[in-house]
């Protein structure tokens, strides 16, 4: 069988790597299936490209992966069409967090003809067995699918306990040359970056968060060692962003990593996400000697009881605790705050702006975006039972129309207020973080001309 995998473009200059079709692929090329790669994101090719060469090329099956989100969600539908349109149309499978939470309103607004719900590893697998001997899909658990005029969705499939049973991402397939020039803070001009995976999952639960997965399934220390050898080795990477939700999954699992990173003197920079709960002065000192040089934290809130009404398990006592420890163990620190959460309000909002001020090193523009309701996420559910959002269809086509915009007040401010709050707060960052570049920019003319700088090397932006 001939698949055709698509790799959809979001507007952005260099992509990120797409792990989820990378592993994808590699446990397709593992069972023998002749697999090829279509990169709209690279060549930002327009949706009439896909369709002329779906006209001209005979697939048997197409797969699209998607996340939740505006743009994701019109960009599906436009690929969708394509692919519909098609002569030589393909079976047409979907996947990804985007569709996973409500896959009857997936399969009916984009004329797929299956979804794979969650971790698709093993069951696309299944899937395409079935497909390629004509049986049934009614025994396949993490489908849904057409059965003539109906709509049939499985069960769910339980997750993958092992995940060094899974392959490497299928990276020789891609255009690696071109993923590597992803700029990560604290890499430089000269560096090649690429994510990889340490676990899958998180231990915790925020109400806004939309993951399927329940719990943490760490890789183990050898896998994600050789790995990271062998993207050296092949690719010429300098620089790891660990792309899952939560590296810093335990103190204790830390720690393990780390060590084994010295120990094995893999000798690479990498920056990952990080939980405060976890950011104490022995654990990020370790870090450091180990290679990390920014650890991102999603911060949210800077209230207690709005923490509280997120799920989010923190304090802001340990967020600035740990914030500050990471600065002073030479840590870049990344800052994640949204707003508009249940019970949240100007003063809230403030109390963000000022800790976001106090504690910004400049490495990155922050500003604050709205919480938004995606759906499978508890905040979703949330609003469907207070009357604030009607189901899936409302989310997408009426209220989700840009992520920096509010698709469901869970304030006491009207819209209008709302925004007009977050215009406030964000020129207040955008003014600060500029306010920095121009104090960089300054230092580094008064080098160049006043201390003669002969290492100077212009004005260069990436």
């Amino acid at each position: 069988m001939r698949i055709l995998l698509v790799v959809y473009d979001n507007g952005s200059y260099i992509h990120w790597f797409p792990q989820g079709l990378a592993y994808i692929a590699a446990v397709l090329l593992r069972e023998g299936y002749e697999i090829e790669i279509y990169n709209q994101d690279m060549h930002h090719y327009p949706e009439s490209h896909l369709l002329h060469y779906l006209n001209t090329k005979k697939f048997d099956v197409i797969g699209l992966s998607f996340i939740a989100g505006y743009y994701q969600y019109k960009k599906a539908l436009k690929i969708s069409e394509a692919i519909n349109k098609s002569k030589n149309r393909p079976f047409y499978i979907i996947g990804g967090h985007g569709p996973t939470p409500e896959p009857e309103y997936f399969l009916e607004k984009i004329g797929a003809d299956a979804i794979v719900m969650g971790e698709g590893e093993i069951t696309i697998i299944e899937l395409l067995d079935a497909l390629k001997n004509k049986k049934a899909f009614h025994q396949i658990k993490g489908i849904a699918f057409r059965d003539g005029d109906k709509i049939i969705i499985n069960d769910r499939r339980p997750l993958i306990e092992d995940i060094d049973s899974i392959p490497f991402p299928a990276y020789d397939l891609f255009p690696m040359e071109y993923y590597r020039l992803l700029r990560m803070p604290y890499c430089s001009k000269a560096d090649f970056v690429i994510p990889i995976l340490s676990g899958r999952g998180c231990t915790f639960k925020c109400n806004f968060c939309y993951r399927m997965d329940e719990g943490f399934r760490p890789r183990s220390s050898e896998h994600i060692i050789e790995e990271i050898k062998y993207l050296k080795a092949d690719y010429g990477i300098t620089c790891i962003a660990f792309g899952d939700e939560l590296f810093m999954s335990s103190r204790n699992r830390t720690i393990e990593l780390c060590n084994d990173f010295i120990k094995y003197k893999i000798d690479i920079k990498w920056d990952c996400n990080g939980r405060l709960n976890y950011a104490r002065k022995d654990v990020l000192d370790l870090m450091k000697k180990a290679g990390c040089v920014f650890i991102n934290y999603g911060i949210e809130a800077m209230d207690d009881q709005i923490l509280k009404n997120m799920n989010k398990v923190l304090t802001t006592r340990q967020i600035i605790k740990g914030i500050e420890t990471t600065l002073e163990v030479g840590i870049s620190p990344g800052f994640n705050i949204i707003f508009g959460n249940i019970g949240e309000n100007r003063e809230t909002l403030k109390k963000g702006v000022e800790f976001l001020l106090k504690y910004d090193d400049g490495a990155q523009m922050r500003t604050i975006r709205p919480v938004t309701p995606y759906p499978g996420c508890d905040l979703y559910y949330y609003a469907i039972k207070k009357g604030l959002l009607q189901d899936c269809d409302d989310f997408y086509e009426n209220k989700h129309i840009n992520s920096d915009l509010l698709a469901v007040n869970f304030t006491d401010m009207t819209d209008d207020e709302f925004h007009r709050s977050l215009f406030e707060a964000n020129s207040v960052l955008i003014e600060n973080y500029f306010k920095k570049q121009l104090i960089s920019y300054n230092k580094q003319m008064k080098d160049l001309y006043i201390n003669l700088n002969s290492n100077f090397r212009g004005f260069r932006q990436t």
